[in-house]
């Protein structure tokens, strides 16, 4: 597997790489979706959310977190006092990766293997050296480990506020930023398919609480 780096363009802006991205093939993932799922949001962002990858209706319509995991977070969002305007958001793989259940029939998410998110991985790299955050927030394990490395465990550390990078688990490819931090929490799917619906985004508010209280003292 190539790699996306051969796509990413040197000198391009957000709309320059959303641009070049539509015509990735840096992975087979291509070849069974609609359409490249690049990131939106302001380039001044002063929180980047980093989700695994685009689901069905996100697919379909080229953005991402439209769909109902999209919905719920934008509702946790707000209940933990985050400005909308103040978000650039995106995922650590730009395609859908799913298995069909039958012609016409719904598409099955998979997740991304790890050879599949560092195919992917140079355009994330890409849209964190055109932005400058204050707070990075990785939804679920995917993109926890895109970011924090191959050994961080939700499980163990959701909620806690980590520098960002954080040498020594961050990628070095990465940009550093000055007082720059990240936060990881559950992604909103999951909350969608827990158990206990209401305790699961309670916990994901919490913690993006965590991340609003970080800003506000900063």
């Amino acid at each position: 597997m190539a790699g996306a780096q051969q796509f990413v363009p040197a000198a391009a802006d957000i709309a320059g790489l959303r641009a070049a991205a539509a015509d990735c093939r840096g992975c087979d993932l291509f070849r069974d979706t609609t359409q490249t799922v690049f990131g939106r949001g302001d380039e001044s962002a002063r929180i980047v959310l980093v989700g695994e990858q685009p689901g069905d209706v996100e697919d379909r319509k080229g953005l991402p977190f439209v769909g109902p995991a999209g919905h719920l977070l934008r509702r946790a969002v707000d209940d933990a006092g985050l400005h909308p305007g103040e978000l650039y958001i995106t995922n650590a793989v730009k395609h859908f990766k799913h298995r069909a259940t039958g012609p016409g029939k719904r598409r099955i998410h998979q997740t991304p293997t790890r050879v599949e998110v560092q195919a992917c991985r140079p355009w994330l790299v890409a849209e964190f050296s055109r932005l400058r955050p204050a707070a990075v927030v990785a939804l679920g394990a995917t993109a926890a480990q895109a970011l924090l490395g191959p050994d961080f465990r939700i499980t163990r550390s959701r909620g806690k506020v980590f520098d960002w990078p954080a040498s020594a688990e961050v990628p070095a490819e990465f940009p550093a930023h000055d007082h720059a931090f990240v936060v990881a929490t559950a992604h909103p799917s999951a909350v969608l398919r827990a158990d206990n619906r209401e305790i699961a985004y309670a916990a994901l508010v919490d913690d993006l609480r965590v991340v609003k209280r970080e800003l506000d003292l900063a």
